[in-house]
C-alpha cells in the first residue's frame, strides 16, 4: 500500500513533535513512531533544557561554556545561533503547556538548575522529569491538529531514493514502513522525509536508553547515501544507577548541579585529581575518571552522596530520582548513591547544513540523529533539547520557503519486494546477534580505547554483518531484524570513525593516541561507497 503526504517525520520526540506542529500549517504530516508516541529518548530526558533566560546571564557565557566542551570540533557559528534563537523556542514550549519548575522564592521566575560544565545556573527543568512533561504537552498539542497523523507501533526500514546517471543518491523521496502489528511493509511517498529518530544508545550493553534507541535513522540514511559525521564521539553519562535489578536508571547531571560529590567506595573524593571543577567537570572528564578509578580499585561502582541536603528538599527537586532509589532500598537522603558510566548520548550523526538539510534533497534531520556541529567532540549537558527544538524550527523555516513551488514528485516507487522470503523460524539468531554486537561494543569500543580493541570490535562486526546480510534477504523482515540490521550499521560506523581518529579529543580517548592533535581539529565524515 501507497501512503501520500507532504511531510513524513520519522520519531516523536522534541524534534519531530515540534516540527510536526509548525510543519501542519504548511501541509499534511504523517509521524511514523516505532511504540507509543510518547516513547522516545526526550521523554526519558531528566535534567532540562540549557538556555540563556535569566537576566545575569549572557549569550556570551553560554556559547562559551559549549565550545570549550566540544574540545575545539565545535563549530563557533552554529553554537552562536543555537545559543541566541533559545529564548524564542523556550517561550513556544511554555505557550504550547509545557509547565517548567518555578522559582520559590519568586513564582515569576523560573527556577534554574546547573550542571556540569556550565559556569553559572541556567537550566530549565521540570522537576527531575523534564522530558516526559515536554511530550505530554507537545502530544497534547498533536493530538488536536486534524492534518497529523501518527502512526504508532511502525518503524522505518529504508528510505526511498532517486538516483542520477551516475548511480548518486540525489534525492529522497519518502521511505518503506514496517506495520510491526500487521507485518506489512508500506510505501510511503513525502515531499520532505525528516529524520528525527534519536541516538543509537542501545549499541551498546549498558545504556540509559530506551529499547529503541537502535539508530536507524543514522542507518538508514547512511544506507541512502548521505554522509555522516563524528561517530566516535559517544557520550557516557557517568552517573547511572548501579542496581541489579534496575535497567540503566539515569541519576540527573542535576544531581551533581546540587552539590553532589562523587567519591570512591571508601568514602574518600577522587574527582579534585582530575579536574578543577571536581565533582561538577564535564561528562567525559568525569566519566573517563570514573571509568579509570573502577578498574584500578576491581570495585565495581562509585558513589553519588547528596546526603548533606535534607530529605524535604531532595523529595521536592528529584522526586521522581528519591522514589526510584528508595525501590531500591537506597535512601538518598542517608545514603550515597551506587553509579557506573552508561551509554547516554551521540554527538555525532547524519551531517546536516544550518538548517538541517542532509547530503540528500529533500531529506533533513534534527535531534540525536543529526550532527548540526554544535556538541563537537563533546555535548555540554543540557544542550541536546534545545538543539532539537531551534533545529526543528530552522527546518520548518528552510521547508516553508520553497514549499508551494515544490511539486510532489511522480517518479515511480517500487512497492517492497518480500518475494522469495519465509518467516524465521530461528529468532535466536538474531537474539545471539543483537547480544554479540552489544558486548562487543562496550568491551572494546567504550570510554576508553586503544588500536587493538578497535580492530577486534571490526573483525567480529564485520562477521556479524555479512551474517545479517544473508539472514536479512532471506526472511520476512520483523522489528527484531531490522533493528539489528541497524545497530549492527552504527556499530560499524563508530569503529571505522574512531579508528580514523589518530589522537584523544573529547569523548573519543585512545591510550595508543594520549594527545590531543591538531592534524584533526576536523570532523570525520563517512558516506557509504
Amino acid at each position: 500500500m501507497e501512503f501520500k503526504t507532504d511531510f513524513l517525520i520519522l520519531g516523536s520526540g522534541i524534534a519531530g513533535l515540534s516540527l510536526a506542529i509548525k510543519a501542519s500549517t504548511l501541509g499534511s504530516v504523517a509521524i511514523v513512531t516505532k511504540k507509543e508516541k510518547s516513547e522516545s529518548n526526550t521523554n526519558y530526558a531528566q535534567g532540562g533544557i540549557a538556555a540563556v533566560t535569566d537576566k545575569t546571564d549572557r549569550f556570551e557565557d553560554h556559547i562559551n561554556d559549549t565550545l570549550i566542551c566540544g574540545a575545539g570540533l565545535s563549530n563557533k557559528e552554529v553554537v552562536e545561533f543555537i545559543v541566541k534563537e533559545a529564548p524564542p523556542r523556550i517561550q513556544e514550549l511554555i505557550d504550547w503547556g509545557v509547565n517548567f519548575t518555578k522559582s520559590e522564592t519568586n513564582p515569576n521566575l523560573y527556577d534554574l538548575g546547573r550542571e556540569g560544565g556550565h559556569n553559572r545556573r541556567r537550566v530549565l527543568h521540570a522537576k527531575d522529569f523534564t522530558g516526559q512533561e515536554i511530550e505530554r504537552a507537545l502530544n497534547e498539542k498533536v493530538a488536536a491538529l486534524k492534518n497529523v497523523k501518527i502512526y504508532e507501533n511502525h518503524i522505518g526500514i529504508d528510505l526511498i531514493t532517486q538516483k542520477d546517471a551516475n548511480g548518486d543518491t540525489i534525492n529522497c523521496l519518502g521511505a518503506y514502513v514496517l506495520d510491526i502489528k500487521n507485518s506489512e511493509i508500506h510505501t510511503y511517498r513525502a515531499k520532505y522525509t525528516i529524520l528525527s529518530t534519536g541516538g543509537a544508545g542501545k549499541v551498546y550493553l549498558i545504556t540509559t536508553n530506551p529499547d529503541i534507541a537502535t539508530g536507524d535513522g543514522i542507518a538508514m540514511a547512511y544506507r541512502a547515501g548521505a554522509k555522516i559525521a563524528n561517530m566516535e564521539f559517544i557520550q557516557f553519562h557517568p552517573t547511572c544507577l548501579f542496581h541489579p535489578e534496575a535497567k540503566a536508571f539515569l541519576i540527573s547531571e542535576a544531581v551533581r548541579g546540587e552539590g553532589g560529590i562523587l567519591k570512591l567506595k571508601n568514602g574518600s573524593t577522587f574527582m579534585e585529581k582530575y579536574h578543577p571543577m571536581k565533582s561538577l567537570a564535564p561528562r567525559d572528564i568525569v566519566a573517563k575518571a570514573i571509568d579509570y578509578e573502577i578498574k584500578q580499585s576491581g570495585d565495581e561502582y562509585v558513589l553519588l552522596d547528596i546526603t548533606h541536603h535534607d530529605r524535604a528538599f531532595l523529595m521536592n527537586r528529584f522526586p521522581n530520582i528519591y522514589n526510584k532509589c528508595l525501590e531500591y532500598g537506597i535512601d538518598m537522603a542517608v545514603q550515597p548513591i551506587p553509579i557506573a558510566p552508561a551509554a547516554h548520548y551521540i554527538c555525532g550523526g547524519v551531517a546536516v547544513d544550518h538548517y538541517g538539510k542532509t547530503s540528500i534533497d529533500n531529506l533533513f534531520a534534527c535531534g540525536e540523529v543529526s550532527c548540526t556541529g554544535l556538541h563537537g567532540a563533546n555535548r555540554l549537558a543540557s544542550n541536546s533539547l534545545l538543539e532539537a527544538l531551534v533545529y526543528s524550527h530552522r527546518v520548518y523555516l528552510k521547508i516553508g520557503k520553497s514549499f508551494r513551488q515544490t511539486p510532489q514528485s511522480d517518479v515511480p516507487i517500487s512497492p517492497w519486494d518480500a518475494s522469495g522470503t519465509t518467516k524465521s523460524d530461528d529468532s535466536v539468531v538474531v537474539t545471539h546477534n543483537w547480544d554479540e554486537i552489544r558486548r562487543c561494543m562496550w568491551n572494546y569500543v567504550g570510554i576508553v580505547r586503544s588500536d587493538k580493541r578497535l580492530e577486534r570490535a571490526e573483525r567480529r562486526i564485520d562477521m556479524v554483518q555479512r551474517e545479517i546480510h544473508e539472514y536479512y534477504w532471506n526472511y520476512k523482515v520483523t522489528k527484531d531484524l531490522a533493528e539489528l540490521r541497524n545497530i549492527t550499521t552504527v556499530a560499524k560506523l563508530i569503529v571505522q570513525s574512531a579508528r580514523a581518529r589518530k589522537e584523544s579529543r573529547g569523548l573519543h580517548y585512545n591510550i595508543d593516541y594520549p594527545e590531543t592533535r591538531d592534524e584533526f581539529k576536523k570532523d570525520t565524515i563517512l558516506v557509504k561507497e
